[in-house]
């Protein structure tokens, strides 16, 4: 399974506005990962969630965009898109994973990717966060986007006049 090495993150959320956007898009699975990324900023602290449900995954960098226009401090995408027979999927995955990227770069805001991209629908199943799946993909973009708030917070640009 993909989450094999992963680390354990726990950090302290408190305080942190986070919005939490999801495709709506496989409604069994998306309910799996919405559950997840709950859990984990409950348990972060994180007690200022905005959730918004887009169409799909390629909507998920136009939201992340606005939420991070916002002023919120993270953002979670979340969605799902299984493979089909024609290129749709390769065109989709990659206009969602280099549309948050996008915005993560540009803008300075962590985005939690939480975008399955599977091949069948027992994979993305495996993946949600649900009772019998190996993993907890909604969660760990959670915790993920937490963290890095967390971390870039150490890479503050100095007062003026400190050394």
């Amino acid at each position: 399974m993909s989450g094999h090495g992963a680390p354990t993150l726990t950090v302290d959320g408190r305080g942190l506005r986070v919005a939490v956007l999801a495709s709506s898009w496989h409604d069994v699975v998306m309910d799996g990962l919405l559950a997840g990324a709950r859990r984990a900023l409950d348990a972060a602290g994180v007690a200022d969630v905005t959730w918004v449900r887009v169409p799909g995954s390629f909507e998920l960098p136009v939201a992340a965009s606005r939420a991070a226009a916002a002023g919120f401090d993270a953002v979670v995408a979340l969605g799902v898109v299984i493979r089909g027979g024609t290129p749709h999927f390769d065109y989709v995955c990659q206009a969602a994973t280099l549309g948050l990227t996008d915005v993560a770069v540009r803008t300075g805001v962590p985005v939690g990717f939480g975008v399955l991209t599977c091949d069948t629908e027992e994979q993305a199943l495996a993946r949600a966060g649900l009772e019998g799946s190996q993993e907890d993909k909604g969660a760990e973009a959670a915790e993920a986007a937490v963290a890095a708030v967390v971390a870039l917070r150490t890479l503050a640009a100095p007062a003026a006049g400190a050394v």
